[in-house]
């Protein structure tokens, strides 16, 4: 199935569905964590200003079919459309929430995709671990440096290539609800 054709289809509300490097395609429901960890990251955005060019779940454009949607991207000011999408190259920032299908892609797939295509910063968060995963200095198969952070640590600022700062708040993290039976 082409990138095209599943664009075009549809699938049942509630999932997300994304692509593995090994061609497969995957769809998996969106949990209560995952959807309130994305809204925690852009609720952090807004320190970056109101009108900060942020996407989540929107795809964007790499070089040889392998687009993607991270689950949130902050992107360059002068950021510009080619066409529908913005491109890899006006990526400072990608974060993916790690869910329970997801988290090989998250960890290993998506590092090595993104430091590949030299996206500055990649951030994996993961509610089931309790932590956040920062990695930076891009390389030909993944990053030279990954720094972990526990939720509930306080405000974790990272440095952006344009010289602005995220402060993504580990506090306010949301952390995945135990089963009271």
């Amino acid at each position: 199935m082409s990138v095209d054709e599943v664009m075009h289809t549809k699938f049942p509300a509630g999932y997300v569905v994304f692509f593995g490097t090994d061609g497969k395609v995957v769809m998996t429901p969106q949990s209560f964590e995952h959807s309130s960890t994305i809204k925690s990251m852009q609720i952090d955005s807004l320190s970056l200003g109101r009108h900060a060019k942020t996407v989540s779940d929107v795809y964007l454009d790499f070089p040889a079919d392998e687009n993607s949607a991270p689950d949130f991207a902050i992107l360059r000011e002068d950021a510009q459309r080619q066409g529908k999408r913005y491109g890899f190259d006006d990526v400072l920032l990608i974060a993916e929430v790690v869910s329970v299908s997801s988290a090989r892609k998250d960890y290993d797939d998506c590092t090595a995709k993104y430091g590949r295509y030299g996206i500055p910063v990649y951030v994996v968060v993961d509610p089931y671990t309790a932590e956040v995963v920062v990695h930076s200095q891009p390389t030909g198969s993944g990053y030279i440096a990954a720094h972990t952070h526990k939720y509930g640590t306080g405000k974790l600022p990272i440095e952006l290539a344009d010289g602005r700062t995220y402060t993504l708040d580990l506090d306010e993290l949301p952390r995945p609800e135990t089963d009271a039976g």
